[in-house]
């Protein structure tokens, strides 16, 4: 990777201004712009050494010993690393810039959140909405908080809040974090971090991916609140008549946002913002864990597309329609009508081929980022360029609804004619005025050469400079032709004329042609780059001045009636907005189609019962993410989730059997279905779920400083907590991370709370082939087991595994078959089969007792045994006696003592 050379003019002085700078924490990056390129010092300059280049080789020094470590980044590297430390990373970064000798300031801030500053080295490629959110708690009783939040994302102009009562573990807090997709949470600053409340938030954060950033107390303050949103907002009167004012709590946290993007300071947003309460209750809430369990989002480490649910879904052709996509996965409808009113759409889609790959291929594929391009507008930092964008979106929408209108087929033309069409021709007439400006002043034959310029028939003085513009290029192509000539080089195809980006109108001839210009004084050389030698001559070089001067006297010219243009344009921009949003929507529902149609195996509209009502009966299910996978075969499995009889479903059966492919997979085509999309079975009805809770392992809880069974047991009472008897409950193991004695007690306990108290719709994996007798006392709970075939008998027996899941309870474990499938050393296995050979005749004479101990005559009949070993041990240590005599003294020390012959633990000892 190339990087630029460190050049800096006064290196003493640069060093004591850094090294004065106030310290920031290890979550901000300090960028210094210095015009062709960029550097970071110090801690950064590690940073970036090990995150971009993946060495520490590449840090230079700069001063003497010691000196400050540094690196430079070129401009294409810094876009890169940009996109990555505030996507990825959850960094912030600022951008530094010379204001004078060894003056610097500050010139852009970004976050994960607050990518306003940076949005156009970012270049639109955003995977979901830029979303921040600030929060203020309140407690109140012992389990419950009050907890009122504002959310933004600052490139399309709207503010929402929200206000709500949580329990102590934030479940709710915790599930509009997802729901909204937010990127930045801004909490109340805890500079002694001892705070449990605010403890509890950051971990949320984390848990979700979120950088969280402290702010003062006094920033969540509402004093100027109200004065704020007066100018914000496009509604016409006070702030504080809105219902939105009495969230005291939403509207403290709105006044830390407001301060924190720093929209106030930027008189375009004035009357610009919508303001918007977002209900919790409207969509089906996820926590961290099923977020992850579902593999809803791709994670850092996931390589192929089809690794994540997102990645699976999203064949849109917009940035707004992944956006958008991003949005829906978070946040799976509640309501039947609006499910299935987005099935007749992507329905629609798939029964007409030809429909759905038109606008996909020709109409989709061209459209830009519509609301990047409205915001652009709206800041005044729009140019020529993008009002010509904003012309070839307007002039392709008469296409999009030519398509639409072609659909016959009555059943789906209606729900076409609502949601796309009518809309898309009422923006199509609205852009008619934009279109025509655009025809009559911009000169769109000049788009070939990739020029935006204003037609000089559109003023009298641009035609003066466009007629000496245009001799000037037929002079210019006259010498071409002489040098030709001269040089008997054939001007198509050796000698090339070309406008070079550095150089101006130039000759080019390709390396092996070059030597006719050596040694003759008529041709000065400009540069030989990879492509050939760039070449003048006296008269080329006076026509390239005056091209020059002409093309700068026409842009002087022009600026006035481009920055006219430019603003009539601007005014168009509500209608962008509104086009975004319809245009997002028609990608995704195409993107549902498409999937649909293209699976290994095609997927099928669900039936959907009311929440409450209905069960949940799949018919050849299969997980669309491991499907999708190459040479993977899949096996498909039935699934009935029916109330009263198979509400909670226990799965038992070998590792790497198909348990957790089967229980997350539920999870999967629950989700889809509530969000429009179809389902890969080829028979499906399912009820609404309020939520999904998953309990799936704690892979990266060790590196957070949790103990598995820390992990386990926070994400088990987050369930029990959160579920209703309209939840989906998802668990994976349970009870692994303790003693097998205590595991078995929790995941029996945790199961019957679930099954008695919740009565929540729950699946539940494990190897505590005990939990299946919870069947034989509660009706409503199932056994399953994924099958195995087994060839032979003792040693000799090969386990085959066939990934079914069948009724019933599965009657032995395989660890041991895993641990010589990944071939453990012969020994090893050998060992393992004799000790639980011992093991489970330990257990079954011990199964076979009346005798029942509790664990306090477990300790005190040890504790009388040991008495009486030791009693033992000082009548017969050393004293030469035969091994009967020494038998006989143990039973008569035994029999002396009536407390440890009545104890029920030395009874079962006994009995062994």
């Amino acid at each position: 990777m190339s990087r630029p050379e460190l050049k800096v003019d006064d290196e003493v002085g640069f060093i004591r201004f850094f090294r004065n700078l106030p310290e920031t924490g290890d979550d901000t990056v300090r960028i210094f712009d210095r015009g062709d390129y960029y550097t970071a010092h110090d801690q950064n300059a590690v940073f970036i050494a090990r995150t971009v280049y993946r060495s520490t080789s590449v840090i230079r020094s700069l001063g003497r010993d010691p000196g400050l470590d540094s690196v430079t980044m070129s401009p294409t590297v810094f876009r890169n690393f940009l996109r990555e430390a505030l996507m990825r990373l959850g960094k912030r970064v600022e951008i530094w810039q010379s204001s004078g000798k060894m003056a610097w300031k500050v010139v852009k801030q970004a976050s994960p959140g607050n990518l306003q500053d940076v949005e156009e080295e970012l270049g639109g490629q955003m995977d979901s909405a830029p979303i921040i959110l600030a929060v203020k708690i309140q407690a109140r009783a012992a389990e419950t908080r009050s907890v009122g939040v504002a959310f933004a994302d600052a490139s399309v102009r709207e503010l929402g809040v929200a206000e709500f009562v949580d329990n102590e573990l934030y479940s709710n807090f915790e599930a509009l974090v997802i729901q909204l997709g937010v990127r930045e949470i801004l909490v109340v600053a805890d500079a002694a971090r001892k705070d449990i409340e605010l403890a509890k938030l950051r971990n949320i954060g984390d848990a979700c991916g979120c950088a969280v950033s402290e702010r003062a107390g006094g920033d969540f303050t509402t004093k100027d609140i109200e004065q704020d949103l007066s100018r914000l907002l496009r509604e016409e009167g006070r702030a504080g008549q809105l219902p939105q004012a009495d969230l005291r709590l939403a509207m403290g946290s709105a006044a830390a946002l407001i301060k924190y993007l720093g929209v106030m300071s930027d008189a375009s947003n004035f009357g610009q913002y919508q303001l918007y309460q977002h209900d919790l209750t409207q969509y089906m809430k996820l926590d961290a864990s099923a977020l992850k369990a579902l593999n809803l989002m791709p994670g850092l480490r996931d390589g192929a597309k089809n690794m994540s649910l997102y990645g699976l879904l999203n064949h849109c052709k917009t940035p707004v329609g992944s956006r958008l996509l991003a949005q829906w996965l978070k946040q799976p409808l509640m309501d039947v009508k609006e499910i299935e009113r987005r099935q007749q759409l992507v329905e629609a889609f798939v029964v007409d081929t030809e429909l759905r790959q038109t606008i996909q291929e020709e109409h989709m594929r061209s459209i830009p980022d519509l609301y990047r391009l409205a915001k652009k507008f709206q800041r005044k930092k729009a140019n020529l360029e993008d009002v010509v964008r904003a012309y070839q979106v307007a002039i392709r929408l008469p296409g999009f609804v030519g398509t639409l209108e072609g659909v016959m087929d009555e059943q789906y033309k209606d729900p076409l004619d609502t949601e796309y069409t009518r809309k898309l021709q009422e923006c199509s007439e609205a852009l008619a005025k934009l279109q025509e400006m655009v025809e009559t002043s911009v000169d769109l034959e000049a788009l070939d050469n990739h020029e935006f310029i204003i037609k000089p028939e559109f003023d009298d003085g641009l035609r003066v400079i466009k007629k000496q513009l245009d001799n000037t290029k037929v002079e210019i192509e006259q010498e071409h032709k002489r040098v030709g000539r001269d040089l008997h080089q054939d001007t198509e195809k050796k000698l090339m004329l070309e406008h070079h980006r550095v150089h101006g109108w130039c000759f080019r001839l390709t390396r092996a042609e070059s030597g006719c210009i050596r040694n003759n004084r008529e041709y000065q050389e400009i540069s030989t780059q990879k492509n050939g030698v760039y070449f003048t001559t006296h008269t080329l070089s006076t026509l390239r001045r005056t091209h020059d001067d002409l093309a700068n006297k026409y842009n002087r010219t022009q600026s006035g009636l481009v920055a006219e243009v430019v603003g009539v344009a601007a005014s168009y921009c509500p209608v962008f907005e509104k086009l975004a949003g319809i245009l997002a929507h028609l990608d995704v529902i195409v993107s549902f189609a498409h999937v649909s149609v293209h699976a290994p195996t095609s997927y099928v509209r669900p039936k959907i019962h009311p929440r409450g009502t209905g069960n949940t009966i799949l018919k050849e299910a299969r997980h669309p993410c491991m499907e999708a996978q190459d040479d993977i075969q899949f096996i498909t499995n039935d699934v009935a989730l029916e109330r009263g009889k198979s509400e909670f479903l226990i799965i038992t059966g070998p590792n790497m059997g198909g348990k957790s492919t089967y229980i997350r997979q539920i999870g999967v085509i629950a989700l889809m279905a509530q969000t429009g999309c179809f389902v890969p079975c080829t028979e499906a009805e399912l009820t609404i779920y309020d939520c999904i809770l998953a309990r799936v392992g704690a892979s990266d809880s060790q590196l957070k400083g949790v103990s598995t069974f820390m992990a386990e047991m926070l994400e088990t009472a987050n369930i029990l907590k959160s579920a209703t008897k309209e939840s989906l409950i998802i668990i994976d193991e349970l009870g692994r991370g303790t003693s097998t004695y205590d595991g078995f007690g929790l995941a029996w306990a945790i199961s019957e709370h679930i099954v008695n108290e919740i009565g929540a719709f729950a699946l539940f994996a494990t190897h505590f082939h005990e939990l299946t007798a919870l069947a034989d006392s509660h009706p409503q709970v199932s056994n399953l087991h994924v099958v195995a075939h087994i060839d032979g008998q003792g040693d000799k027996r090969e386990v085959t595994l066939l990934y079914k899941v069948a009724p019933g309870i599965c009657d032995q474990s395989f660890g041991i078959h895993v641990a010589e499938l990944v071939r453990f050393p012969e020994k090893v296995v050998a060992m393992a089969k004799r000790k639980a050979d011992e093991l489970e005749d330990f257990t079954g004479k011990h199964e076979n007792l009346d005798v029942e101990a509790s664990a306090e005559d477990v300790e005190k009949g040890s504790m009388l045994l040991k008495e009486v070993l030791k009693k033992w041990r000082d009548e017969t240590e050393g004293k030469g006696l035969s091994a009967e005599k020494q038998v006989e003294i143990m039973r008569r020390l035994v029999k002396a003592n009536s407390d440890l012959l009545a104890n029920p633990f030395f009874k079962a000892v006994q009995a062994l």
